[in-house]
């Protein structure tokens, strides 16, 4: 049997382009997402009719319907060989200006809905001592930006479970990788896709001008900068279908695709890595 690989958040962008492109380099691929029969009933029906695509329900925010689409694969095929947490939400706006229900709202999907997904196919994982779950990230996943904060904030959180699962995962034969992947053009950065924005509109309007003009700046920059690049979500899917076959023992527990970096990312990835190798050794152990 080809690797079964169950991939979050599949009505659009990202996560949709990734399960046609492993559906067509022959991996049978469970695609995830909520509403299957309501919003994205037309996505679903779309995915389903493609070969070796099988659309599961699964809203990565619900304990049960996580536990339940994994229980009904492993059901069906005995297995999950691959994970990838595609499905993630973004957010704007000055950090005063969020209630906390809002920010709540944004962990729920980018931290809490990745340790679900960890904690429900995990234990097979264990049992096989071989497994692979893949994570996108952002660019700027060691390090925060103005007007992006409870974001970031949410993807440091994802990032720091990736880093201690690679170490815990280890001698279960378990890999897993983060993919900071820079700006594209998707559904969450065109508008389409509402982001988790600041919603205190008394707080916004005591930042004024100054903020938005800050904001509006630093958002021509990454879009700009988008467009001069190129940037092609296929890139992703592709570097997923990469990743996956890699062989074992020769991934990276961070593997960026952003080309606007001009290999920043890369630089700060590994710049992090000898900084905490270092201060592992000065309290005498080893990661």
């Amino acid at each position: 049997m080809s690797k079964v690989v169950l991939i979050t958040g599949t009505s659009t962008g990202m996560g949709k382009l990734t399960a046609i492109t492993l559906a067509k380099a022959g991996y049978k691929v469970i695609a995830g997402m909520r509403g299957t029969t309501g919003k994205n009933q037309l996505a679903a029906g779309e995915l389903n009719a493609i070969p070796n695509i099988e659309v599961a329900e699964l809203d990565v925010t619900n304990d049960a319907s996580v536990n339940n689409a994994v229980h009904q694969v492993l059901d069906k095929y005995g297995k999950i060989d691959v994970l990838v947490n595609n499905a993630g939400l973004s957010g704007f706006g000055v950090i005063e200006g969020y209630t906390i229900d809002q920010v709540k709202s944004l962990f729920e999907v980018n931290f809490y809905g990745v340790l679900r997904t960890y904690q429900a196919v995990l234990p097979g994982m264990r049992a096989a001592k071989d497994g692979l779950i893949i994570n996108l990230s952002t660019g700027a996943s060691g390090f925060t930006l103005p007007f992006m904060v409870p974001y970031m904030a949410s993807k440091f959180a994802m990032e720091s479970l990736i880093e201690g699962f690679q170490l815990e995962l280890k001698p279960y034969g378990i890999e897993n990788v983060s993919i900071p992947s820079g700006v594209y053009p998707t559904e969450m950065t065109n508008g389409t896709k509402t982001g988790v924005n600041a919603d205190k509109p008394e707080i916004l309007a005591d930042y004024g001008e100054e903020a938005s003009d800050r904001f509006g700046a630093m958002g021509q920059a990454l879009f700009g900068k988008m467009a001069d690049f190129n940037m092609n979500p296929q890139t992703i899917a592709d570097g997923i279908l990469e990743l996956i076959e890699k062989p074992k023992g020769t991934r990276p527990l961070r593997f960026p695709l952003d080309a606007v970096a001009l290999g920043a990312d890369q630089e700060f990835i590994d710049a992090r890595a000898n900084i905490k190798d270092k201060w592992a050794k000065n309290y005498g152990f080893n990661l």
